[in-house]
């Protein structure tokens, strides 16, 4: 058993300061004020400890891209990228590809769930039924209707939680049913879709709508649209890319106001530069750059991120800060802090993380008063920091 002192410890619901947490083979066993601890502290924490964070979208990192060499190197590598910035455990994202792609994508994630890779616990299809006319850097020729071998590789029972990101016009609601009923998480993304699809879709079993406000159909006085939706409608939790780039800062807050902290779910849609020197990246007939902290082709137009889940957290903090109506809130970390850990461990269904308490895997973080990593540990193993002992 490891013993840890924090200086201060948000466990989900409130900040403690000087608390004890006591972790026995990869389990929290209890968090209790250090002065009614029995125990001696065996590593101090200097800091803010948290929930680990949850990332639902990763196509990348560490200089590698899932779609390229979906590999159970290439998911060790990026998770390896991610837990520098605080990244406990993802889906790897797999881009809209061939069936085989997809295939090999599946097999990969089971291999790692089975060697117990640590961070790995699902995988996201974004696609291969989207709508071509907002598909963005998804290659038009693998959109397509969602084949029955597509369908078996989404409802496999060794690949850990599955998402999948549709278009509600171009998919049949009794097909998103089935998909949910066999343990899928349906999200709406890439989508020029009516109210009523999407209406529709939601009564169907999705839950989800990914990368808020980007590539989905917009707002406008006689036509609700995906955003409507998103922003509205209390069944559904919504993914947001905070860097700035992709969404601007008042639409951020925006989605903040209306959805809420409970289903506001923080992602990266990061891309195979983060945690690597990359700077260009060759994708179909163009070349991904990353320049002034985003990434995008030749054309200019967005094609994934450079963001980290620790920036995600600051940048939806100060930003935040910025509104007069929430910049002296107490909760605003606590909230911002959620939609980066319990949400997204909600939304997928996963009661043992995303949270800090008695029998829950001891996936944490530790921020410095700036809100900058210091250390992240999944199952009570650091796996990136310098040493606090």
């Amino acid at each position: 058993m490891t013993t840890y002192f924090a200086r201060r410890l948000f466990d989900g619901l409130l900040v403690h300061d000087n608390m004890h947490m006591e972790v026995n083979a990869g389990i929290i066993n209890s968090i209790k004020k250090a002065h009614l601890s029995p125990l001696t502290a065996d590593v101090e924490l200097n800091g803010l400890v948290c929930a680990g964070f949850i990332d639902t979208q990763v196509n990348g990192g560490g200089g590698v891209l899932f779609n390229y060499e979906p590999s159970i190197t290439t998911l060790v590598t990026m998770m390896q990228a991610h837990s520098k910035y605080g990244t406990t455990a993802m889906l790897p994202t797999l881009i809209t590809d061939s069936s085989e792609v997809m295939k090999d994508a599946a097999n990969a994630v089971a291999d790692a769930i089975t060697e117990g890779v640590p961070g790995i616990i699902g995988i996201h299809y974004e696609g291969p039924n989207l709508s071509k006319e907002k598909r963005g850097i998804h290659p038009s020729g693998y959109v397509r209707a969602i084949s029955d071998t597509d369908l078996a590789t989404f409802t496999r029972s060794d690949i850990g939680k599955v998402l999948v990101t549709i278009a509600p016009e171009n998919l049949a609601p009794d097909v998103i049913t089935d998909l949910v009923t066999q343990g899928v998480v349906v999200s709406l993304g890439h989508s020029g879709a009516t109210v009523e699809q999407a209406l529709g879709a939601i009564q169907a079993g999705a839950t989800c709508t990914t990368h808020l406000f980007n590539a989905m159909s917009g707002l406008t006085a006689r036509e609700p649209g995906l955003i409507n939706i998103a922003l509205s409608d209390v069944r559904v939790t919504s993914g947001l890319i905070v860097d700035l780039h992709h969404v601007h800062p008042q639409n951020c807050a925006l989605a903040y106001q209306c959805i809420g902290a409970d289903r506001l779910m923080l992602v990266t849609d990061a891309m195979a530069h983060v945690g690597s020197d990359l700077q260009t990246l060759e994708w179909l007939d163009s070349t991904i750059t990353r320049m002034d902290g985003k990434l995008t082709l030749k054309d200019g137009s967005l094609a994934g991120s450079c963001l980290d889940m620790n920036s995600a957290v600051k940048n939806m903090v100060d930003l935040l800060k910025q509104q007069p109506r929430w910049s002296n809130a107490d909760d605003l970390l606590a909230n911002v802090l959620n939609m980066a850990s319990q949400v997204p461990a909600g939304l997928l269904g996963i009661e043992d993380i995303g949270k800090l308490k008695r029998g829950n895997r001891a996936d944490f973080v530790l921020l410095d008063d700036n809100l900058r990593l210091k250390g992240c540990w999944i199952s009570g193993e650091q796996v990136s920091g310098n040493s606090v002992h």
